[in-house]
């Protein structure tokens, strides 16, 4: 490393948050520039580790020390290459993965980890800025074509890494626009779209074909796709939304996370002038304390609500790791998002017990109870709390509890593929489907999971789509699925 010392000389240092007042007059991404002498002070703090423990614990297996160093020494165009060795979208990841990197650094052991995924987005803006980033065409073609189902971050890096391995490859993408969630699903202020526009830009020019506004198993049948394609990828994510059956769910103003973020998305997209679900002056009463969740948050503060609860069936975390959770696992503290700092309350170990509604048929509020995390018969339970029931006035009400797999029937049905006990799609350890020629990657095969290991199952993915159809391949693939059984 340039500066083996550098983890005793500086704090770990982060961008600067626009301020609450001015951010949430606008829909832009929260954080202030960082100025390049920090990002390389921050480099700097990368110890020479005898073991980095950061490459195992970033699904991609990203060289992280490796391209620490190079910023710290001012080479910014072998750093971004060393970053796209292990990562088609630094982009993404470096502004919507949570770092499971930095909770797996060896600094981290007694101190704050080094801030990788600030320095990564920072070598990619860069990237991007100074012209670096140009479409990486085949030398030879294979004349083999594969159908890519959805546009997601899996979908889109295995059909980049087969469309370089020479293959012929077309999205099929159900949306008007393609990017899946990182489109319709993340709120401007998170990402703001033009960091895709441009990356889809490259795709496209690397040949590439985007089908949008087709809804594969409708408009095209599993038949077709196995008649017209050598191969076909599943990369439709898991979208079934976990719902929350409980007396009163049919009220007005109760809406699932996604049909509340993709209008708000919309709007930004110049689609319409106002989203039909709007929390402006309105008491929003979130369920579902994750990421989702947060959007939500955020999105409705810049909407105008009158008040925010955010409610987590799970008790407060604590501030620091406890030690049953040692590192370098996850560890399970408390977070402040910024969507978090923005305003609204957290209410944990709360469970909702129905809603209220007028005559109607208006949502007017909830009724919900305390509880407590207990063993119950041999399993863990939630268990409430006698004399802890409460009544919350609320006009809206949005479920952010998580998705339950894909959606079952139509393509899926069509083609014949098996579901693991789970209900996900079932893969064996070269990512096919019981059906010949038939893979799956990302959420759809996975379950909900992070954006790096969306990414990181599109690229081994691909190579094992390549050595299919080709009978070997030279792409590589990060994920060893010998080692880490995917059932």
């Amino acid at each position: 490393m340039g500066d083996s010392s550098g983890f005793m000389k500086h704090d770990r240092e982060l961008p600067s948050r626009r301020e609450v007042p001015v951010r949430l007059r606008d829909w832009r991404e929260v954080y202030e520039d960082f100025p390049i002498a920090k990002v390389r002070e921050q480099a700097s703090r990368c110890m020479d580790c005898g073991i980095p423990f950061c490459n195992n614990g970033c699904p991609l297996g990203n060289l992280i020390p490796d391209w620490n160093d190079l910023v710290y020494r001012d080479r910014w165009r072998d750093a971004i290459d060393r970053l796209h060795a292990t990562n088609n979208f630094p982009e993404f990841t470096g502004r919507l993965c949570p770092a499971p990197c930095e909770t797996a650094c060896v600094v981290g052991i007694n101190q704050d980890p080094v801030t990788i995924k600030q320095v990564e987005v920072e070598i990619i803006d860069r990237a991007w800025s100074e012209g670096w980033i140009e479409p990486q065409m085949a030398t030879v073609r294979t004349g083999q074509r594969v159908a890519v189902i959805g546009s997601g971050p899996a979908g889109l890096a295995s059909a980049q890494q087969l469309a370089r391995a020479g293959h012929d490859v077309v999205v099929f993408e159900r949306a008007d626009r393609p990017g899946g969630l990182l489109r319709y699903g993340i709120p401007e202020f998170k990402m703001e779209k033009s960091h895709l526009e441009r990356r889809l830009a490259q795709l496209e020019a690397e040949g590439i074909e985007f089908r949008c506004n087709i809804n594969a198993g409708v408009d095209i049948t599993g038949d077709e796709l196995r008649e017209q394609f050598d191969a076909v990828v599943l990369a439709g994510g898991a979208t079934a939304a976990r719902d929350l059956s409980i007396p009163g769910r049919e009220f007005i103003g109760i809406h699932q996370a996604m049909e509340f973020l993709p209008l708000a998305n919309r709007v930004q997209e110049g689609d319409i002038d106002r989203s039909p679900i709007h929390a402006e002056g309105k008491r929003v009463v979130i369920i579902g304390g994750g990421d989702t969740g947060a959007d939500c948050l955020g999105t409705s503060h810049r909407q105008g609500a009158a008040s925010v609860h955010q409610f987590e069936i799970m008790s407060r975390p604590s501030e620091s790791r406890p030690e049953e959770n040692p590192w370098p696992t996850w560890p399970l503290v408390y977070r402040t998002s910024s969507a978090h700092e923005e305003g609204g309350e957290r209410v944990y170990a709360v469970n909702t017990l129905e809603f209220l509604g007028d005559k109607h048929g208006n949502l007017r509020g909830l009724r919900a109870v305390e509880v407590v995390s207990e063993i119950v018969d041999g399993r863990p339970a939630f268990v409430p709390v006698a004399g802890s029931e409460f009544e919350l006035p609320c006009e809206l009400v949005f479920l952010a509890m998580g998705f339950v797999g894909p959606e079952q029937g139509g393509l899926l049905d069509q083609l014949g593929v098996s579901f693991d006990q789970r209900g996900n799609v079932a893969r064996d350890d070269s990512w096919s489907t019981n059906i010949e020629g038939v893979f799956v990657a990302g959420d759809m095969g996975r379950g909900q999971s992070l954006i790096v290991w969306a990414i990181a199952e599109g690229r081994s993915v691909a190579a094992s789509v390549d050595t299919f159809l080709t009978g070997s391949t030279t792409l590589p693939a990060p994920i060893d699925t010998s080692a880490a059984p995917l059932r």
